[in-house]
């Protein structure tokens, strides 16, 4: 069963609409040659793709493309779905430079390609009740504006099962499979600005059930404001477990009366009256009506507990793991749960047996970090997609009884022998006022890049997300052949940390963060095998954010800065990110309508200062944007630009929220090699 994830804002890109209906071979994923040699013209230069409208972007060289070669090939095994008989899975997997839905029927067998479309598909499910019907979202050149569409997958013929014009959030089946339950939020296009907001409209939450069989659908309810997700469906289809996420640390559970006609409204049920906020989600019914639901309500951390509404007990499960519950599935018939724990950074995966509550650790590959659980329809089986510093995801099947593995669809690495690749290292060190901080390390290999090495810090986007352990995708290219060191810091207001790490830069706390970061360039200085002369910055979204502000604050201190998707500007972030995002956003940054908290937002704001940035710049964006407006690049981009520091820029008019068509992220990667050869490594 597939259960909706409460997205945690750091993700990358979108899924896309485009319509494409036809029948496809099976096939066999089979790694990609590497690109051809330029043979007689080694001067010759990559033509860039259409959609990348650049500025002062160097040339990529064709030697370049041919030097990185498979590094640029990497595809990963994305789980989705257990086949409703269990006869086999649905994977996401990349195909022609776009990840699409596949079917594998068994244990090594081969790929059969579901969806084909110019966009990417990344996930989706069966119908239970005929599954030869698979229902997915997409959108289009990542602007998030998702629609939900149908296979069938004899004919390959695609359905589109909503209108467009809206946001659509697939959601769980009913008990008899025939039948899911959906959101919708009003879109307003953030570059035009908050025009919902402005006309004093109510902004609502509309719920859907929808027949993907018939290709019906019909709203039964709309909820006042956003943040609303339908997690779980009662199995007399009475009732429906609603999450009103308002913040990382503040979401709600509520419950539905659907049985009656009309629906009423909804009645919360966690927090209770008089009790202090905290998060709750990822809750799904078990077979007794008792509810499991992942809150951080009796701790730092996020556990697994039971509530039983009628008496109004709540009883922690994993109260003796100090690690974060961050996923969870359930078998069909709602006696089996499956969970991860996020263990400072790796994800271990446990069963739960719902009416003994015991709990078993389930033994994955070594070194590898679990991401995604599946339970078989019958609970006897376990899929889990995991990755490890040597491997993209792949996905295996656990038989609970023997505690047997079985690989099932393996990622391609592109013929490059990633088992050399070094393991990643967790490190700490003490910020600023004392705060211990920590980071993930990948270091060259010693022996074939002598001396002190150049650093990359990567910071993640969020900023309630976390540098996890796992595959470095195209960046092991910078460290295996170009012998930088990749540091991916967790700074204050990381997840996984606990929610007192997690709120430590709340509101005017913002910068607290950035310090963070001053204080791992004086731990760089200390560190015998790394160059503190020679140290660049990178991140997406937050982190984008984060990379601006580095710039501002540490100049002197970096070679140089890459920027992707980052806010520049809080006020004007604020005002123009998309209406259904923007109270979440004002809860962890602050509110701009404020005049005190928008003369502070001002002040820390990169744009105001971006006098102090004094070291080249490259800042990619895409134009269709929801979530950071395409504008917030534009603006430092000329500002800075008018102060005379280098600045590249990339925009892609097909992209959104992060690059996520293969022709655009390789271009985007061969430009960050040249840029950081030129400004971090002295040399092109």
């Amino acid at each position: 069963m597939k259960v909706p994830v409460i997205p945690r804002f750091i993700l990358l890109g979108a899924v896309a609409f485009f319509t494409a209906a036809c029948s496809t071979p099976v096939l066999s994923p089979q790694p990609r040659p590497n690109p051809p040699n330029p043979g007689a013209n080694p001067g010759a230069v990559l033509e860039a793709p259409a959609a990348l409208k650049m500025n002062n972007v160097a040339p990529v060289p064709r030697a370049l493309v041919q030097a990185v070669g498979g590094y640029a090939n990497f595809r990963a095994m994305r789980l989705a779905d257990w086949h409703p008989q269990g006869h086999g899975l649905l994977v996401g997997f990349e195909r022609d430079g776009r990840v699409q839905l596949h079917q594998v029927e068994s244990a090594g067998a081969p790929l059969r390609p579901l969806t084909r479309a110019n966009e990417p598909t990344r996930s989706g499910s069966y119908v239970p009740a005929q599954p030869n019907l698979v229902v997915f979202e997409r959108d289009s050149g990542g602007d998030e504006a998702a629609r939900i569409y149908r296979i069938d997958l004899a004919s390959g013929t695609e359905t589109a099962l909503t209108e467009s014009g809206r946001r659509y959030g697939l959601g769980p089946f009913n008990q008899a499979g025939s039948a899911f339950f959906a959101t919708s939020v009003p879109l307003d296009r953030s570059t035009g600005g908050s025009t919902l907001e402005r006309a004093n409209s109510a902004v609502t939450t509309e719920v859907l059930r929808i027949d993907p069989v018939a290709g019906s659908g019909k709203v039964i309810v709309a909820l006042p404001g956003t943040g609303w997700v339908v997690n779980d469906v009662s199995v007399d289809e009475r009732s429906l477990l609603l999450m009103r996420y308002r913040s990382a640390t503040d979401a709600e559970l509520w419950l539905l009366d659907i049985g009656q006609d009309p629906i009423g409204t909804p009645r919360r049920m966690l927090p209770r009256e008089g009790e202090p906020a905290a998060y709750y989600g990822e809750a799904l019914f078990a077979f007794d009506g008792s509810i499991f639901v992942v809150t951080d309500r009796n701790g730092e951390f996020r556990q697994l507990t039971r509530f039983d509404p009628r008496s109004g007990s709540l009883d922690a499960l994993t109260g003796d793991v100090p690690w974060d519950v961050d996923r969870l599935d359930r078998s069909v018939d709602r006696r089996t749960f499956a969970i991860i724990t996020n263990e400072g950074g790796l994800g271990v995966p446990r069963v739960v047996d719902a009416a003994s509550r015991a709990i078993s650790t389930i033994a994955s590959p070594a070194g590898a970090s679990v991401i995604a659980v599946r339970l078989a329809p019958d609970a006897h089986r376990l899929a889990i997609a995991f990755t490890s510093s040597s491997s993209p995801s792949s996905v295996s099947v656990i038989d609970l009884a023997t505690r047997s593995t079985t690989p099932w669809a393996s990622a391609d690495t592109a013929g490059i022998d990633t088992s050399r690749f070094g393991a990643t290292e967790i490190f700490s060190w003490d910020s600023f006022d004392g705060q211990r901080v920590s980071g993930l390390i990948t270091r060259p290999n010693a022996q074939r890049f002598r001396g002190k090495r150049p650093v990359l810090i990567d910071i993640h986007g969020g900023p309630e997300a976390q540098a996890r352990l796992g595959f470095l995708g195209r960046d092991n290219y910078l460290v295996n052949e170009l012998g930088i060191a990749v540091i991916r810091p967790n700074v204050r207001g990381s997840s996984g940390f606990g929610k007192s790490f997690l709120a430590l830069d709340d509101g005017r706390k913002r910068e607290d963060s950035v310090k963070d970061i001053g204080s791992l360039l004086e731990w760089i200085a200390t560190q015998p095998g790394l160059d503190a002369s020679h140290v660049a910055v990178t991140g997406g979204s937050y982190g984008g954010y984060m990379v601006h502000a580095v710039a501002v604050h540490y100049s002197a201190r970096i070679r140089a800065a890459v920027a992707v998707v980052g806010i520049s500007h809080f006020v004007s972030f604020l005002e123009h990110t998309e209406t259904y995002r923007r109270d979440l956003r004002r809860a962890e940054y602050g509110d701009e309508r404020d005049p005190q908290m928008r003369v502070f937002l001002d002040s820390i704001s990169p744009l105001t200062n971006a006098g102090r940035i004094k070291v080249p710049l490259f800042v990619l964006h895409g134009r269709n944007d929801p979530r950071v407006p395409v504008a917030e690049a534009e603006q430092i981009v000329r500002t800075v630009s008018a102060n005379g520091v280098t600045v590249w820029s990339m925009i892609a008019d097909n992209e959104g929220h992060g690059f996520a068509k293969k022709e655009n992220v390789d271009y985007a990667f061969y430009a960050r090699v040249l840029f950081l050869r030129r400004y971090l490594l002295d040399g092109d």
